[in-house]
């Protein structure tokens, strides 16, 4: 794996690049090489958002010249209409998206870091003008039921002989509405929550929760054993609905 400063180096190479397309805006590092760089590590990848003049984004999506300047690119493809997944040759990964000036009036991010901004552009370039939305706290009965009832769903389909499904409800589905029920029970450690997704930096954050998780996530062989120990934190901590309890334990058996 590269380094970090091999990494960093590389986002500010990419900025250089930019700096001579005429329509170039700003380059704007997000997450680990944004503003979270104190936890970048040699297998962080490069987020970042290329901002344009109105009206020139698709010639930047058309021709990634401007990124094989900076070096040779092993694979890419365009995961959404707005940007790519791209390895460079030498091992270093990226995820991007362009947007015109116009379009990032409506982009939902966390604030970023400038590594490049053309002259006159304002440093507000890289703070969001519709920030991420909180999701609302979802209530401790409604998490519960979710959780439960999922393990029933995904039970039943074990019974049929759809591991595949029964794997996805139970240490899917149950799981998800586990750690969210863990973020009710316990305070989380001083780690950079991810806006987007709860299960990232979950061990770091949660280092005591982190334990009970692993007899959750057994793999494709065994789903009842999953139910079983998500069952088990759910019945431990919370007031369970006998009668659904006892519908689940039956399916384990």
């Amino acid at each position: 794996m590269n380094s970090t400063q091999f990494i960093l180096d590389r986002l500010e190479e990419i900025g250089k690049a930019l700096s001579k397309w005429d329509s170039t805006l700003a380059l704007i590092g997000l997450g680990s090489v944004g503003t979270q760089l104190d936890r970048m590590d040699r297998y962080s990848d490069l987020d970042f958002f290329v901002i344009v003049k109105n009206g020139s984004k698709q010639q930047y999506l058309d021709e990634l010249d401007w990124m094989r300047e900076v070096s040779p690119i092993g694979y890419c493809f365009m995961n959404t209409r707005d940007g790519y997944k791209l390895l460079f040759a030498d091992g270093v990964f990226c995820e991007f998206a362009v947007f015109d000036d116009a379009e990032l009036a409506e982009a939902v991010f966390t604030p970023g870091r400038i590594v490049w901004k053309a002259e006159g552009v304002s440093d507000k370039i890289a703070i969001p003008q519709k920030p991420v939305e909180s999701q609302s706290k979802r209530s401790t009965e409604w998490l519960v039921g979710e959780a439960i009832t999922n393990l029933y769903v995904g039970l039943c389909r074990e019974q049929r002989g759809e591991k595949l499904s029964a794997m996805r409800f139970i240490q899917g589905y149950a799981v998800d509405r586990v750690l969210e029920l863990i973020e009710q029970l316990e305070p989380a450690a001083t780690v950079h929550r991810d806006e987007f997704n709860l299960e990232r930096r979950f061990e770091q954050r949660y280092p005591q929760a982190a334990g009970k998780i692993t007899g959750m996530l057994l793999g494709y062989e065994h789903n009842r054993e999953s139910a079983l120990a998500v069952m088990s934190f759910l019945d431990e901590q919370f007031e369970v609905n006998h009668s659904m309890k006892q519908a689940v334990l039956e399916l384990i058996k």
